[in-house]
């Protein structure tokens, strides 16, 4: 990689953490492609938010939609759910006391706070976010979380995903809802996945893949980017990069529900991502929401 590439990257970097900041202070919306104009890779900043709901719904209106349980919602920090999901990793995880759980990019805590409660006083829940305005927001919360359930075991560390500050061998479970999609290397996140589990440690991720290749006046949005369709991979080359990370895929499920439901309810980056695609063409024709599971 030339010096050229890893200065791109950083910048592309910055501004996905930029974005991000924004979304944690509350300086933007929460919801995705609000506002703004296309905005294209190498800009100083995206407009819109993140992987999220279309603008006509709150986030626990989407988290609802999606697989959460409204009694989980009612008891977590508020702020904690900021709509940036595209899944629910922890109702796949099957997580259980006792166990160590890392969260990639954990944003305000969201699913951090639900996974605590599951693995009890004995386990320990560890997020980790690059962005400090999201680990300030994060820790903000515990508080509230330990008033709550009585319970002293969730942490927040500032991180990159592709370099996790947690020893090998160290987790049990590793979640992620909607970040590796963002991440530049994505072959190196999952050797990091794979590097910090335990033998037999499992793995539930959320994300967007594609179905087939977008065309390049997507892939080059960078609001499409932050609101990770421009990100995205093709389903075959998530899977074959978990393979080569040493993990086996053991379950994989499509939910173009929730795509289709953005698409629907006239998200508004979403609206823009289509009308950058061939006539006739629908995003859900492009890309599909993933619940995956492996183990190592």
């Amino acid at each position: 990689m030339t010096t050229h590439d890893i200065t791109n990257q950083e910048k592309l970097r910055q501004t996905v953490r930029d974005g991000y900041a924004r979304i944690a202070q509350g300086d933007n919306d929460r919801r995705c492609g609000t506002g703004g104009e296309l905005v294209q890779l190498g800009d100083s900043a995206a407009t819109g938010g993140g992987c999220c709901g279309a603008q006509v719904l709150s986030p626990d209106d989407l988290a609802a939609k999606i697989g959460y349980r409204v009694e989980d919602l009612a008891g977590l920090p508020a702020g904690a759910n900021m709509g940036l999901s595209c899944g629910n990793p922890t109702a796949i995880a099957a997580l259980k006391p006792g166990e160590v759980v890392l969260d990639l990019g954990s944003g305000g805590g969201f699913d951090c706070f639900l996974a605590g409660p599951k693995v009890g006083a004995d386990g320990r829940v560890i997020g980790v976010d690059m962005t400090p305005a999201m680990l300030s927001k994060a820790r903000g919360s515990i508080d509230h979380y330990r008033a709550q359930t009585g319970l002293d075991n969730v942490e927040f560390r500032l991180g990159e995903i592709e370099h996790l500050p947690l020893a090998d061998g160290s987790v049990d479970v590793v979640i992620s809802n909607c970040v590796i999609n963002l991440s530049l290397d994505k072959p190196q996140v999952w050797r990091e996945i794979a590097r910090v589990l335990k033998p037999g440690g499992r793995v539930a991720v959320s994300d967007l893949a594609l179905l087939k290749p977008l065309p390049e006046a997507v892939r080059s949005m960078m609001d499409a980017l932050v609101g990770c369709v421009a990100g995205a991979v093709l389903v075959e080359d998530y899977e074959r990069m978990i393979v080569e990370a040493g993990l086996t895929p053991t379950a994989l499920k499509h939910k173009p529900e929730y795509i289709a439901s953005l698409t629907g309810m006239n998200d508004p980056l979403y609206q823009r991502i289509e009308a950058a695609l061939p006539a006739g063409a629908t995003v859900a024709d492009y890309v599909t929401s993933l619940d995956l599971q492996a183990r190592k």
